[in-house]
C-alpha cells in the first residue's frame, strides 16, 4: 500500500520561510518522479513544483520560482520543499504526489498517489 505523509506546514508570518517533507512508502522510489501541489480555499488545486525520479530535473510554477526548492532524498524516501520569502498567496494546504514518470510532471493528471496535504498559513 502506497503512503505519502506529508509535514512541516505551520503559520509563518510573511518573509518567513518553512520546509515541507513528505515521506513515501510502499512504491520504489527511485522509479517515480514526485511534486507539490497545493490548493487554496475556492481556488482549484494547482501545480508548485516537481522534480524528475533521478532528482537531475525539476520545474516550478513561475509564481514561486526563485522562492521555492523542490528535493529529494532516495536514502530517506523522502522529498522536501523549502519555502522562502513567503507570501500570503502561498496560503493553501500543500499535498505531495508521485508520478510514475520520469521527468518532472506538472500536469495533475500524471500522478498516480496522492498525500492527505498539510496546512500552510502565512499571515500578512
Amino acid at each position: 500500500q502506497v503512503q505519502l505523509v506529508e509535514s512541516g506546514g505551520g503559520l509563518v508570518q510573511a518573509g518567513g520561510s518553512l520546509r515541507l517533507s513528505c515521506a513515501s512508502s510502499g512504491l520504489t522510489f527511485s522509479g517515480y518522479g514526485m511534486g507539490w501541489f497545493r490548493q487554496s480555499p475556492g481556488k482549484e488545486r494547482e501545480f508548485v513544483a516537481a522534480i524528475s525520479w533521478g532528482g537531475a530535473g525539476t520545474d516550478y510554477n513561475d509564481s514561486v520560482k526563485g522562492r521555492f526548492t523542490i528535493s529529494r532524498d532516495t536514502a530517506k524516501n523522502t522529498i522536501y520543499l523549502q519555502m522562502n520569502s513567503l507570501k500570503s498567496e502561498d496560503t493553501g494546504v500543500y499535498y505531495c504526489a508521485a508520478a510514475r514518470f520520469a521527468g518532472a510532471a506538472r500536469f495533475a493528471s500524471q500522478f498516480s498517489y496522492w498525500g492527505q496535504g498539510t496546512q500552510v498559513t502565512v499571515s500578512s
